[in-house]
């Protein structure tokens, strides 16, 4: 009956199953005319016939690395867990890469809570499509339709969990790959790469003429940040630990870079800025720089805390902002690409950057897919002698 049930939803050449002209009309006799008679077929059954096909054909369980306690670099482990049975209105994914971010660590300390264990890590993947979602209401959403999904296909994931073979991820945050842009370029871009691209837009919109500070430049998002901020036509203030870091970011846009290894950052900021300070800093350090960027910002300047590579910032008085007029935000990724409008808008416009070449998304470390693997890419990355992106191979047949 399953062959029977083919013919009536996806016709192919009768070529294709009977090679000669006798043996086409024998077993076309054979077939009862109720069969040949063209059916009336709901699109969504025959979408839910071949996603419960493509999903039955999947393995049973499947490997992620995680967490089963928060803790030190020695709590992440490799587990088995089912593969995930996805819900109508999701995608279903095969994971080839993971980016690695410093939120993994959060995550793992347990500065940001993790509901239930075991947990796997990870925020961001890309890979391609297993099975699409079945939801009528979701099949006929024209924000769906836009993004053109497709079995097989290459698509970027943010989904907390991305260090896992498979991936049951909502369609929302689910962007397909456009030609030019490998799934190996795309885990290593969509976070960072997304990050940057809506905070120089909405937490600061950066304009022609303004100078910028933006710390740890020569990290993955550092040189993000910078190649944006100078295509916009600012100027670049980055800090990073060494020349070798220094060299990189300079490469990228970054138009002077301080050692504050060796150099006074305030100092040197207030020298390049004429005593003023910059427009707006990018601080993905957090602790040990927030207060330094209250000298360095200039009046009605905007603080935008990015992360907190060095520890959470501590609680201050709003009053703080009053000496300079200051604004100061918080923002988070997700939060900007909330609607699905947004997220595609915002997604598409970051891989067609990478696609032309206007954007270079610089991978400096590839890790194995085990326990191992991922401990030293969280010891690398918190290391601070990364310069670039750390990403996680998750398949082992996945090309570059």
């Amino acid at each position: 009956m399953s062959s029977s049930f083919a013919i009536r939803v996806r016709p192919r050449p009768l070529n294709q199953f009977w090679p000669s002209a006798a043996h086409r009309l024998r077993h076309l006799s054979a077939i009862p005319a109720r069969i040949l008679t063209p059916p009336r077929v709901v699109p969504g059954q025959i979408l839910t016939w071949y996603h419960s096909m493509a999903t039955s054909q999947l393995p049973k369980t499947m490997h992620a690395i995680g967490v089963n306690k928060t803790g030190d670099f020695d709590v992440i482990e490799k587990f088995e867990l089912p593969v995930p049975v996805p819900e109508p209105a999701h995608v279903l994914v095969k994971v080839h890469y993971g980016g690695v971010n410093f939120i993994d660590t959060y995550y793992r300390k347990g500065l940001y809570p993790i509901k239930s264990f075991p947990q796997p890590l990870g925020t961001e993947a890309a890979g391609e499509v297993v099975a699409l979602p079945t939801d009528a209401g979701v099949l006929g959403d024209e924000e769906y339709k836009l993004r053109g999904f497709k079995v097989g296909g290459k698509v970027a994931v943010t989904r907390f969990g991305a260090f896992a073979e498979y991936l049951s991820v909502p369609w929302t945050k689910v962007f397909p790959l456009p030609d030019g842009v490998s799934t190996r370029t795309a885990s290593a871009a969509i976070t960072q790469g997304g990050t940057a691209l809506t905070f120089v837009t909405e937490a600061y919109n950066v304009q022609k003429g303004d100078v910028i500070l933006v710390h740890t430049v020569a990290g993955g998002l550092g040189l993000i940040f910078a190649q944006l901020i100078k295509a916009r036509g600012a100027t670049v203030i980055g800090t990073t630990s060494s020349p070798e870091k220094a060299a990189v970011a300079k490469e990228h846009g970054a138009d002077h870079v301080i050692l504050y290894t060796q150099e006074d950052t305030v100092q040197r900021v207030l020298e390049l800025t004429n005593g003023e300070g910059v427009h707006a800093i990018f601080d993905g350090v957090g602790k040990d720089t927030f207060e330094a960027d209250f000298k360095m910002i200039r009046r009605k300047g905007t603080i935008v805390s990015v992360g907190n590579a060095s520890g959470a910032v501590p609680p201050f008085p709003p009053l703080k902002l009053v000496e300079k007029n200051v604004r100061l935000l918080r923002p988070t990724f997700g939060n900007y690409i909330y609607t699905p409008e947004e997220g595609r808008r915002y997604i598409t416009e970051l891989f067609s950057l990478v696609a032309n070449g206007k954007l270079k998304i610089r991978i400096y470390a590839e890790y194995p897919f085990t326990a191992e693997g991922v401990q030293q890419a969280q010891r690398d990355l918190t290391g601070g002698k990364t310069i670039g992106k750390l990403i996680v191979k998750v398949a082992p047949d996945a090309q570059q």
